[in-house]
């Protein structure tokens, strides 16, 4: 039952999300949480995970959720139900898609999943600042009245170093993350 029920949940998302793994990110949060699989802080964690693993977002983190659920056979499960529905539509795209590269509504259908996809990472950037920058609260009143009791000042740093290497200095985002992750290690450890 739980095979199956893995199964469909990653090949649900995998069919009804547009955008990559980071656009992916807020269904299979909605996903482990209706179904109690893990906690918001475990979820950040398996973003940070799939961020820095070698291969797609959403693949590492389906791995990720079916093996800590269900073991391999689990891993495996939800990474076959995240990638089917891409293999299945990139096939029947590409069928069609030199018919109809002209067309206006495909132009248009184009033009309306952009700002969606967008959306969704932003989305998902949002959920990993909740956990990782304020402890949860990051659209709560709360974070203004008393700010040092939800805002983690070494996350904050970390964000903001990090995006000064990589904006201003154009760091290798590999290099970022193994000097971040040493920083962690040694100032939160």
């Amino acid at each position: 039952m739980i095979y199956a029920y893995l199964f469909s949940m990653f090949f649900r998302i995998g069919l009804f999300s547009f955008g990559g793994g980071l656009a992916m990110l807020p269904l299979i949060f909605q996903s482990v949480q209706d179904f109690g699989i893990m906690s918001a802080h475990e979820f950040s964690n398996l973003v940070a995970l799939s961020q820095v693993t070698p291969g797609p977002i959403a693949v590492n983190a389906a791995t990720y959720v079916g093996l800590n659920y269900a073991g391999l056979p689990g891993a495996m499960i939800a990474t076959l139900g995240v990638c089917l529905p891409s293999f299945v539509l990139i096939l029947i795209v590409m069928k069609f898609m030199e018919k109809f590269k002209e067309s206006k509504g495909l132009e248009g259908a184009f033009l309306g999943i952009r700002p969606v996809t967008v959306g969704l990472i932003g989305a998902a950037a949002i959920f990993v600042a909740e956990t990782s920058l304020v402890n949860g609260e990051l659209f709560s009143t709360k974070i203004f009245t008393n700010p040092g009791s939800y805002i983690n000042p070494i996350p904050c740093v970390i964000f903001a170093v990090t995006l000064i290497l990589a904006g201003k200095f154009k760091v290798s985002p590999i290099k970022i993350t193994i000097l971040m992750a040493v920083v962690g290690a040694v100032v939160c450890g």
